[in-house]
């Protein structure tokens, strides 16, 4: 895949430098290691759910960090001595630790985290704060709103 360079757009734009790093290290990222795969699904306008195939993992092998504007799930496993590796005729399932990282957006936090049938399910949620929703405003016909419109209305 081909560099982009942003260049431009940051010299015309304020306040968009976190977008642009943003999509400057996924850039740099997708050429790294793919493993483990995973799925983002969107389940309604608010929630969204990250799965994670990591079959042969236990519970206690697995870490889950949510901090701000970040979800990392971490996997380790120990390293399978040489008498182990030598019953194997043939080694498919990747079996090695990992570390994946999710940017999440403002206000998204982890609901809740399952591991079944070797799938690592995490749930998100994103809560607006009330003061941060945008708000209907009301328009008044014209008339003032404020402490003295009574007494201008009296006085005309």
């Amino acid at each position: 895949m081909r560099g982009f360079d942003l260049t431009p757009y940051r010299r015309s734009t304020v306040g968009f430098d976190r977008l642009f790093d943003l999509i400057e290290n996924n850039a740099r990222l997708q050429q790294a290691d793919n493993y483990p795969p995973f799925n983002i699904e969107r389940l309604s306008e608010d929630r969204y759910r990250v799965t994670l195939a990591i079959a042969g993992f236990r519970t206690d092998e697995i870490d889950i960090t949510a901090q701000q504007n970040l979800l990392q799930v971490t996997g380790r496993k120990d390293e399978v001595g040489a008498n182990d590796r030598a019953k194997f005729l043939h080694v498919g399932i990747a079996n090695r630790s990992f570390e994946r990282r999710f940017e999440l957006a403002d206000f998204v936090r982890v609901e809740k985290a399952d591991l079944a049938d070797g799938l690592l399910t995490i749930d998100l949620l994103r809560e607006v704060p009330e003061a941060m929703k945008p708000k209907k405003i009301a328009i008044n016909g014209g008339q003032v709103v404020g402490i003295n419109a009574k007494d201008d209305r009296d006085a005309a």
